[in-house]
């Protein structure tokens, strides 16, 4: 039997997306390391941060930089690189590209253009604060950033109000008080949350608390470093007092991924909304 040989040599005319350490440098892998010692180029958020983790490895290799203020210019640049069959590996400042990114934009014209993308896996601080949060891990939603103008912010968790997955978010230090009355106000004070900070840093920290629990907590102490929040999904009971939030899609759904069979689920939600199970039916099949 045959076996497959795998190399950490870069080919050229691909791109690498290279997961960086999102705290401690001892988490970058002997693979990235020796995708970084090797690539024609390296694409960087910040060429500055780049350089120290560089350094700190004796790498020495070009470097342009690609953030969300240039990704159209230097994307267009990366891709011809490419297009001339020349390897290049894209990182962030900490963590992993194309994550809450604008690498994922880059991503699409490779795909667009039929050139490889190649994934090197490591560090992501949203499954790192899922695994330490002790909420269910099984079903999740990643959400980034909320929108910073209020609006926006109660538009996106007013959608969410239903999402019974656990959700994560990130926020800097400096909007988390906000974020944290925000949730509150959408999601209520007992909805369970974990606070993970500074992650695998000499300071990390997880908090698990309610979410008036942590709005007042942080009412008394400076947030500091960066956080990444964990919440708790809606459980089927908060649902049950106002179905018309939701669609029948959405309120089928719910019982379809606690694993009863479509007709169960259909007679459960014509129980809910206290209608026929017929009606219910009728207006399912018609989609």
């Amino acid at each position: 039997m045959g076996s497959t040989v795998l190399t950490n040599e870069p080919k050229g005319g691909v791109l690498y997306l290279v997961a960086t350490p999102i705290g401690n440098l001892g988490d970058l892998s002997q693979r990235a390391i020796s995708l970084l010692s090797n690539v024609d180029l390296i694409a960087a958020e910040d060429t500055r941060v780049t350089l120290k983790l560089l350094n700190r490895f004796e790498i020495k290799k070009p470097l342009i930089s690609y953030h969300e203020h240039n990704c159209k210019m230097a994307g267009e640049k990366i891709i011809n690189e490419l297009k001339v069959m020349r390897s290049v590996a894209l990182v962030t400042d900490a963590g992993t590209p194309a994550i809450s990114d604008p690498g994922e934009d880059v991503v699409k014209k490779c795909a667009m253009e039929g050139i490889d993308v190649v994934a090197v896996p490591g560090a992501c601080a949203a499954v790192c604060a899922l695994s330490l949060s002790a909420l269910a891990t099984a079903r999740f939603c990643f959400e980034g950033f909320l929108p910073t103008d209020n609006s926006g912010r109660k538009k996106r968790l007013d959608a969410l109000k239903t999402e019974d997955r656990t959700m994560i978010f990130y926020e800097a230090p400096h909007r988390l008080r906000k974020t944290l009355d925000s949730l509150l106000q959408s999601f209520g004070e007992d909805r369970k949350i974990s606070l993970c900070r500074e992650l695998t840093k000499l300071n990390e920290e997880v908090i698990r608390l309610s979410l008036k629990e942590a709005a007042e907590l942080f009412s008394q102490r400076e947030p500091k470093g960066e956080f990444v929040l964990v919440v708790e999904g809606a459980a089927l009971d908060e649902l049950k007092d106002d179905y018309s939030s939701i669609s029948l899609d959405e309120h089928l759904q719910i019982y379809l991924d606690q694993g009863l069979s479509k007709m169960d689920a259909v007679k459960a939600v014509a129980k809910d909304r206290k209608l026929p199970k017929s009606e219910i039916y009728s207006a399912l099949m018609v989609k």
